[in-house]
């Protein structure tokens, strides 16, 4: 006898690519900047580290995060220190005025570095201020992926009218938008029916 129809759901895991910057919420929680794996840079959300699983990928970052400190502050230093001593007047001449040339050069770029990082706050800060997931007042548009890796499952959402996407409770999408959640499911069924030519009845 041919077997009947079987329906199988495909679990989609939502897993995080890279760890792309960090952050100090206005609660005073920890936040990290995400890039999901398979997805654009306009899918990039903040999420507390409590909510994450990927240790791994936050050592990383912060071991990054370290080490361009630290080869900032010895490139500085390295400048800084730098010997004018040369051979002739005349070397010593040309090196004094390298070294003045350089100078400049480091306090231009310290006086970028100084206005992004005054900009990124000023971003951080409004970041802090705008409320998220359902709290927005937004349409959800689509559920994007899942993932259960804070031990509880969460959907990434998109909304309508917006580029930002928010992880959002399950139970809470379920309320809110059970048709959205509904069609999330259903892309992702696949149908097994047996071949009825391959398996003759009895």
């Amino acid at each position: 006898m041919p077997r009947g129809g079987e329906l199988e759901e495909e679990e989609e895991e939502y897993s995080v690519e890279k760890v792309l910057d960090k952050r100090v919420g206005k609660n005073g929680k920890v936040e990290y900047l995400l890039k999901w794996k398979g997805y654009g840079d306009e899918d990039n959300t903040w999420e507390p580290k409590e909510n994450l699983d990927c240790e791994d990928l936050i050592e990383t970052f912060e071991k990054n995060r370290r080490m361009k400190k630290e080869a900032e502050k010895s490139k500085s230093g390295g400048n800084n220190s730098s010997s004018s001593s040369g051979g002739g007047g005349g070397s010593s001449t040309n090196n004094n005025n390298t070294d003045s040339t350089s100078s400049s050069t480091n306090q231009a770029e310290k006086r970028k570095s100084t206005s992004s990082s005054n900009e990124k706050s000023k971003s951080r800060k409004a970041d802090d201020d705008r409320p998220r997931g359902f709290d927005r007042n937004l349409d959800p548009e689509r559920i994007i992926g899942a993932t259960d890796s804070s031990g509880e499952l969460m959907f990434l959402i998109k909304w309508k009218g917006s580029d930002e996407a928010d992880l959002v409770p399950a139970r809470e999408a379920n309320v809110r938008c059970p048709q959205t959640v509904i069609k999330f499911y259903e892309e992702r069924l696949t149908w097994h029916t047996s071949n009825q030519e391959d398996e003759p009845e009895d």
